[in-house]
């Protein structure tokens, strides 16, 4: 049995910030959309609150993505800290490692 005892902060926090980055492109979709339909399906007298609909569905697509990367990279490198400050007193996360089967291919190695 093998026991994870620490975790880089600098590295879980890069890879934390990217992933929450790529995940927020999934948004932008649907701020452009809800953006457009405000200013299609509005109804109000004035003319600009569409036009705010869409600015504001704008200002969102482009800064949100780097805010969701700064929020994860954040919260990566306090998650690993905590892990790490856990780990050092109550022991690491315990794992078995299984020998490759064989006639298949080894696992590509982490380094």
């Amino acid at each position: 049995m093998y026991s994870l005892r620490s975790v880089d902060v600098l590295s879980c926090a890069k890879i934390m910030g990217a992933v929450h980055g790529c995940i927020s492109l999934i948004f932008i979709p649907f701020f452009l959309l809800f953006g457009f339909a405000s200013l299609i399906f509005g109804h109000d007298s004035n003319p600009f609150s569409g036009i705010a609909g869409i600015v504001l569905a704008v200002v969102l697509a482009i800064v949100l993505p780097f805010f969701y990367a700064a929020m994860g990279f954040l919260l990566g490198a306090l998650g690993a800290w905590i892990y790490n400050f856990a780990a050092r007193h109550l022991g690491g996360v315990q794992f078995e490692v299984v020998a490759p089967v064989a006639g298949l291919p080894p696992a590509p190695s982490v380094s």
